[in-house]
């Protein structure tokens, strides 16, 4: 649950929104001076700070906020008081407070500033998993001539702020794109926001884009903050864009040329600096000429274009990153990662990988799952491959394919039968129980089975664990 570091020298406003809070479902916790208030932020990071302005002793609201800004950078800052100037307020802005509530406070207020501040705090949250995601993967894996390309482009346009439009097939690695722009630019300590516009539905996009007014529509019970005033000051990533509908579309356009948006029900122009950055699996420039996007948005969004190359078109890479994403699961949950023998790399090569590095990302946890520090062959990698297109699946009960016709009988058996349980498991989402009746067999045989056969022994009882 969020918490909330409530900090006041009135007993009565920290009793009377700590139970307001804790109601809402927040932790909370109080002081009744910065000294304290500070003393309990290093026990334990909140969430957000509700702070008063005006407090005894030698340290007010403004000297404590400044100590929370350069103690706790990413920490957001409610101030509150009763007795404040405008003054007050431009202070208490500059030094970085996230908005100002006067007293007496109202409950709707109250809630709707902590909202938004935790809102702020996820995707600061977010560009901080990033920035340490992309120095765990020291960059975009792969030397292909393809990635090279790629590397370059991003370190000559990162620091920029130019519009970027990245195109490529589904799981070609877009998003990662997206955020070593972000990483790489003057904004990397401000928010990034990314925004899946293909998810949103149609009536809400304007509401998710821009934010809306208590009572906008039927639903609207408080105000939101929308994308672009969540990304103000950083990068608002918009994944997907070529699915956005006509409407929106339009309205996009507009909010990047007036670099203004309005929140809906809302009379109000509210001036925003974003970089944006788009991506699409979509050929948008078919789409201009069928008439399904706007040429002028199409425009204003491909300044810089880049274009990600498929798998297929760098399987010279594939070999870095299996052992990239072998390396990310092992550091994940603490597990033997498995390795491969030359044969079954050279499987994992010539498959045509139609969802990319993404696909191969889920082949290579799957493998690590079920064969945890196993030496891989062959078989071990058709197990799990998809069936390619035109060709009908194997299931159990049907007659499998046998990857080595050459083997010993006992070796051939054994490849047999883990390809029949592998499969049981998937077609039961790992699910032991549902697997053992699907093979007509009970769990604790096919247990003795999986332990035997080295497939991810106790990893698939289905427990939340798991």
């Amino acid at each position: 649950m969020p918490s909330v570091l409530i900090v006041d020298d009135e007993p009565n406003i920290r009793r009377m929104v700590g139970a307001l809070l804790a109601a809402e479902g927040y932790e909370v916790r109080d002081a009744p001076d910065g000294h304290a208030a500070f003393a309990r932020a290093i026990e334990a990071e909140p969430d957000v700070v509700l702070l008063d302005l005006m407090m005894p002793n030698d340290s007010d609201g403004l000297d404590t906020l400044a100590t929370f800004r350069e103690k706790f950078p990413e920490l957001p800052v409610v101030m509150m008081s009763g007795r404040a100037g405008l003054s007050d307020a431009v202070k208490a802005t500059r030094l970085g407070a996230f908005t100002f509530l006067e007293k007496p406070l109202t409950p709707e207020g109250t809630l709707l500033a902590l909202g938004s501040a935790l809102e702020l705090r996820q995707t600061r949250r977010a560009a901080r998993t990033l920035r340490e995601d992309l120095g765990l993967a020291g960059g975009l894996v792969g030397d292909s001539p393809a990635m090279a390309n790629v590397r370059e482009l991003i370190a000559r346009v990162a620091p920029s702020d130019a519009r970027v439009l990245i195109s490529g097939e589904s799981g070609t690695g877009k998003e990662l794109v997206a955020g070593a722009l972000h990483a790489g630019s003057p904004r990397r300590d401000k928010a990034y926001v990314r925004t899946n516009c293909a998810a949103i539905p149609r009536d809400l996009v304007e509401s998710e884009m821009f934010g809306h007014e208590r009572g906008a529509f039927t639903g609207a019970t408080e105000r939101r903050i929308g994308r672009f005033e969540l990304a103000h000051g950083g990068t608002l990533f918009l994944d997907e864009v070529g699915d956005l509908g006509s409407e929106a579309q339009a309205k996009l356009l507009r909010a990047i040329e007036a670099r203004e948006i309005e929140r809906v029900g809302g009379g109000k122009a509210i001036k925003v600096d974003v970089r944006i950055v788009a991506a699409t699996n979509r050929d948008l420039e078919s789409a201009v000429r069928d008439g399904s996007f706007r040429e002028d948005l199409f425009f204003r969004l491909n300044v810089i274009p880049m274009t990600l190359p498929p798998l297929r078109d760098r399987i010279e890479d594939l070999e870095q990153l299996v052992l990239h994403f072998t390396a990310l699961h092992r550091t994940r949950t603490g597990r033997a990662a498995p390795t491969f023998t030359v044969e079954a790399m050279a499987a994992l090569r010539a498959h045509r990988w139609p969802g990319n590095v993404r696909e191969l990302a889920n082949i290579v946890e799957r493998l690590a799952i079920l064969y945890p520090g196993r030496q891989l062959r062959v078989g071990d990698v058709n197990d799990v491959l998809p069936t390619p297109r035109g060709t009908e699946r194997n299931t159990p009960g049907s007659s499998l394919r046998i990857d080595a016709p050459t083997l010993p009988l006992s070796d051939a058996l054994d490849s047999y039968e883990r390809q029949l349980i592998v499969r049981a498991l998937d077609d039961s989402t790992g699910n032991v129980a549902e697997a053992a009746r699907r093979l007509q067999t009970d769990r604790p045989n096919l247990y003795r089975r999986m332990k035997r056969l080295g497939i991810g022994g106790g990893m698939f009882d289905g427990r939340s664990d798991a």
